[in-house]
């Protein structure tokens, strides 16, 4: 049998988090370490594909019918889609207290399977990327990893804007109402999952605002340091910043041949698997955009056949992001992190139209850093989104600024980054 250490990765049932998870996988899997996913039932065999071993878990009762990947979070988008209209302060108690009630009873329900997989595998590491506690980690394993792959507002300092909130960095107006807002509506919940923390032998929550414990061995944030926030306390030792976290592929994308001429710019369009369940507003942005001069890849996402493309556009349900954004002039995102980062990445200016989360973060930080443009998810004008994007693919400066950005983050992969703190942690 090897001697070689063995790390789990425990990540959120999402695209973004699983990818950037495989990423720093593939690292220590070729330096010989045993890497094994703890996932979904429905992601069953995605991993296995990709070469690693996998442990399945429920994070609730089995419905009636079969599930797609992640199909439990593309249903609560859909249903709760409408929440999305209204500011962030108001989403807090319509949209992000539900979703940090639905995540916390999956923490209990999940726990006894933890248990199991953890003792089955004695892991020298399990590293997690989640937006709560699972207290199984800091009560059974030897070693634990946090890896935030959210926007870095998630930890909470005086001079950062308030999470989820999408607020301006230079003007504080609002923070204080926002925050009270947040505790006010989060304490039932918080108290709750504190309390079956301590219960299952892990710490209290480290905070009144915190759904999550940071480790005492090894945390990693995914954001790059030209678009990090200015803290009023430096984090500890134990933080580590991950600049980006793209996966290696073997996927290549060719260009449609229809898009290969015209005047127009070549636009990446994506809200994500699960802002793309949005079908209105997916198919209001295809028809602005097919009005344009513009040429578009799209991401149609789960209600794919429910979105009409036009004749200068080219899409499917899942399309290779990692490959096609390195192509492309603009991307048009959601601004989830996963996406934020990898346009960092590559030097690729965003359109961001944000939708729940930490998204409006992202949108905010990239628009008040010149990065990008932040539109009105359902209020922009039509001419706003083509204007946008002549103004982005245009810019020299910017372009030239993205460009060196992304030079410094190829330079230092963050994926190899993570990879030698976890193994140096795994091998201690």
């Amino acid at each position: 049998m090897s001697n070689e250490p063995t790390v789990v990765f425990f990540p959120e049932g999402a695209y973004g988090p699983t990818n950037n998870c495989v990423g720093i996988g593939q690292q220590l899997r070729q330096r010989g370490i045993r890497v094994v996913f703890i996932i979904e039932e429905s992601f069953a065999g995605n991993l296995e594909a990709q070469g690693f071993e996998e442990r399945l878990m429920r994070l609730g009762p089995a419905p009636a019918v079969p599930e797609v990947p992640g199909q439990f979070w593309k249903d609560f988008i859909r249903e709760t889609a409408p929440e999305f209209r209204k500011p962030t302060i108001e989403q807090l108690a319509s949209f992000i207290v539900p979703t940090f009630e639905a995540l916390v009873e999956g923490s209990r329900y999940v726990h006894p399977r933890l248990v199991e997989i953890i003792d089955e595998l004695a892991p020298d590491v399990v590293c997690e990327d989640n937006v709560v506690s699972f207290p199984a980690l800091p009560a059974h394993a030897k070693h634990w990893v946090r890896i935030l792959s959210c926007n870095p507002a998630e930890l909470h300092d005086a001079n950062v804007p308030p999470v989820f909130s999408g607020y301006a960095t230079g003007d504080r107006t609002g923070w204080r109402e926002y925050w009270e807002e947040y505790e006010r509506l989060t304490a039932e919940a918080w108290g709750g999952f504190d309390e079956f923390c301590r219960e299952s032998g892990a710490p209290g929550l480290p905070s009144r605002r915190a759904f999550m414990h940071s480790s005492p061995d090894l945390n990693l944030y995914l954001y790059p340091a030209e678009a990090d926030y200015g803290r009023a306390a430096a984090l500890d030792r134990t933080w580590h910043r991950l600049d980006s976290c793209v996966r290696a592929t073997d996927t290549t994308f060719t260009i449609p041949e229809h898009l290969h001429t015209g005047t127009g710019k070549l636009v990446y369009l994506s809200l994500g698997s699960l802002g793309a369940a949005d079908v209105e507003l997916m198919q209001r942005l295809v028809d602005v955009l097919g009005r344009s001069e513009h040429r578009v890849i799209v991401s149609k996402g789960p209600q794919a056949d429910l979105i009409g493309l036009h004749d200068n556009m080219w899409g499917e349900e899942f399309v290779p992001q990692p490959a096609i954004i390195p192509l492309v002039d603009v991307v048009i995102s959601h601004a989830g992190n996963n996406t934020t980062t990898e346009c960092f990445h590559h030097g690729k200016p965003i359109v961001a139209l944000p939708l729940f989360w930490d998204q409006y973060d992202n949108a905010r930080r990239v628009d008040e850093l010149g990065l990008g443009v932040q539109l009105s998810t359902y209020g922009f004008a039509d001419a706003e989104l083509p204007a946008a994007i002549d103004r982005l693919a245009g810019d020299t400066a910017l372009n030239a600024r993205l460009a060196a950005i992304s030079a410094r983050l190829q330079a230092s992969p963050g994926t190899v980054r993570a990879a030698d703190l976890i193994e140096r942690l795994a091998r201690s």
